[in-house]
């Protein structure tokens, strides 16, 4: 739907254009909750009258080149205990910073872009923390499949067809399809590095999409992979910046020495692990793990091994949907919740299930209250209390910026951080009136409602539409990776079963 003048280059995105949001005319600008307007003395006068609409390019242009940005009349959830939540703020963006919250800021004239957030919920960013982003190009390639046909299909047939290119395609379509649905912040575990030109790809991705990453080098496969050593590399070639929205970690396995790769180059540490809680008990008997480091699933895993995580400063992700439907255990948000630690959501893959955080809060939500409701009826002493939508956004948010080692800079909406936030659309029929905002994002809208994302304080969705993508482009690089994944395996999908 958007055009970018830049279409003929390889790569399927440009810098942020106005320009892409032309199709869009004066008419729907003036219905629409969001505007945006340069302040002057005569702004409120003119207000009052018959004030000019500025056109969505106008207004996305007064966006991306002001140096600071106000967001007026927002019912705002900050996630930040010390800050609270506010019925209508004003929220103070400078230098891609959040400068200010609270009602009524008069940040005068200078280089000032409004926005008026009535009838818009604002959240912070959420944080997938755990993606395997390549797998792109296989969204609902297995819609019956449980682990077993994953491992068949996915890791040991179609990952290893996977070129440059089709690596590129696959992560890229993830990450502007998070971004799309409201994620600002993933955590990528690659699982395609069959050659440091794979890794390349992949990391190319990541930062094409303009969203925040965490990206977790992972194995490969074949005589041209260079797993873990060509970590090496990689680092200062794309992680010599503290303040860049890509920063790096090493997805490991049980082997200590793959741990001792991620120490030796001061990264974190990303783990798959459920079941087996005699290795997590052998690593942290080996000295290896460290506070900071993530581990997966952890499904089915006993109390030692919940006191290893808790103990040492683990950090947790939990696939719930998939979990569910892939059969990988029953998802383990309550046993984290006992441990004491603070469990974060993420959407794996997309093979079965969708990757979209309002589905996943949704999970999580429903299925730790099924799970109370019957242990309950079941006359069980000492049952946990049910969770509340907060405590699920929080999951989403300010858990899995911690998870991801990014909460000091985002996760809240604190002044001091990363303006990392959504704009959620309420005044719509599927959602309105709001009652209670934290029940109506968590329990009630969907990915339709992202009505704006900031990442840094740049608009990178904008009135319903990402900026600067050119999705025609985007979406022929994601048909003819997956054609040639598919062919190469000598694998067929079935468009209709």
């Amino acid at each position: 739907m958007c055009e970018v003048c830049d279409s003929g280059e390889s790569l399927a995105l440009t810098v942020a254009r106005a320009d892409a949001l032309t199709w869009l005319n004066a008419e729907a600008v003036r219905k629409h909750p969001i505007s945006v307007a340069a302040p002057t003395a005569r702004t409120e006068k003119r207000a009052q009258g018959a004030q000019p609409a500025l056109s969505v390019s106008d207004e996305l242009r007064r966006i991306q080149g002001a140096r600071r940005t106000l967001i007026k009349g927002a019912i705002v959830l900050t996630l930040d205990s010390t800050i609270g939540d506010f019925p209508s703020a004003d929220i103070l963006i400078e230098h891609g910073k959040i400068k200010e919250i609270r009602p009524s800021i008069e940040a005068g004239d200078s280089d000032l872009a409004v926005i008026d957030g009535k009838n818009c919920i604002v959240v912070p960013g959420f944080v997938d923390t755990h993606s395997h982003s390549y797998q792109g190009l296989l969204r609902g390639l297995l819609p019956n499949g449980v682990h077993a046909d994953y491992d068949r299909d996915v890791q040991n047939l179609l990952t290893m067809h996977y070129s440059p290119d089709d690596a590129y395609a696959g992560v890229l379509i993830t990450a502007l399809g998070l971004l799309e649905s409201g994620t600002t912040t993933l955590v990528d575990i690659s699982q395609v590095a069959h050659s440091p030109e794979h890794s390349d790809a992949n990391i190319k991705a990541l930062q094409d999409a303009g969203g925040r990453a965490v990206f977790a080098f992972s194995r490969g496969i074949g005589p041209k992979a260079q797993y873990p050593q060509d970590l090496k590399r990689m680092l200062p070639a794309y992680f010599n910046s503290p303040d860049g929205l890509l920063t790096p970690a090493l997805a490991v396995s049980r082997d200590p020495k793959t741990y001792a790769i991620a120490r030796e180059f001061g990264v974190r540490a990303v783990l798959h692990i459920r079941v087996e809680s005699d290795s997590l008990v052998a690593l942290h008997k080996a000295g290896v793990i460290r506070d900071g480091d993530e581990f997966i699933h952890c499904a089915h895993l006993n109390q030692d091994a919940w006191n290893v995580i808790r103990d040492s400063g683990g950090r947790t992700s939990h696939s719930v949907p998939l979990e569910m439907a892939m059969g990988h255990g029953t998802p383990a948000i309550q046993e984290a919740l006992n441990n004491g630690v603070r469990p974060s959501l993420s959407g794996d893959h997309a093979t079965t299930v969708a990757m979209d955080m309002f589905g996943m809060m949704r999970a999580a939500f429903n299925m730790q209250r099924v799970t109370v409701h019957r242990r309950r009826r079941d006359g069980e002493e000492g049952v946990p209390p049910l969770v509340t939508p907060r405590q699920v956004l929080e999951f989403a948010t300010v858990n899995g910026a911690r998870v991801a080692n990014l909460d000091h800079r985002i996760g809240t909406l604190t002044p001091g951080k990363d303006a990392d936030l959504l704009m959620l659309k309420a005044d719509r029929l599927d959602v309105w009136p709001i009652n209670n905002a934290y029940a109506t994002v968590v329990n009630q809208m969907s990915a339709a409602h992202v009505e704006a994302v900031f990442v840094a304080g740049k608009a990178r969705k904008w009135r319903g539409v990402l900026t600067g993508v050119d999705q025609a482009h985007v979406l022929d690089l994601a048909a003819r990776g997956r054609d040639a994944v598919l062919a190469r395996a000598g694998y067929s999908a079935t468009l209709l079963a």
